[in-house]
C-alpha cells in the first residue's frame, strides 16, 4: 500500500516583540529541513496583531513518513518554544484525487 502525500500546517501565537527572532530561527530551520528532507516550506503570519500577538504558520509539503521526529528535533534545536506563547497546533492534509 502506498502512503499518500501529506502536507503539514503548524500555527501558533507569538508576542510581537519576538517576531523578528522567530522569523530568523524558523527560516533557518526550514532551510535546513528542505535540504535534509526535500520538503517545500513556507512561513506565513496573519497581517494584524491581536492583544500584542501575531499568529504564525509554518507549512511543509509532501512530508516523508519520519518527518514528525525530524521536525521535533529541529524545533528543539532552534529553541522555538522560548518564543511561542502556547502550543504549536498541527494539522495534516492530503491531496484529493478523483476517480475517473
Amino acid at each position: 500500500m502506498t502512503r499518500r502525500r501529506m502536507d503539514l500546517y503548524i500555527y501558533y501565537r507569538v508576542d510581537c516583540a519576538h517576531a523578528q527572532a522567530l522569523r530568523e530561527r524558523v527560516t533557518a530551520m526550514q532551510s535546513a529541513l528542505s535540504q535534509r528532507c526535500g520538503v517545500a516550506t513556507t512561513l506565513k503570519r496573519r497581517p494584524e496583531a491581536k492583544d500584542g500577538h501575531l499568529t504564525w504558520m509554518e507549512t511543509y509539503h509532501h512530508i516523508p513518513e519520519d518527518f514528525d521526529a525530524i521536525l521535533a528535533q529541529a524545533v528543539s534545536q532552534a529553541e522555538l518554544a522560548s518564543l511561542i506563547d502556547g502550543e504549536r497546533h498541527r494539522e495534516y492534509f492530503m491531496d484529493v484525487t478523483s476517480c475517473a
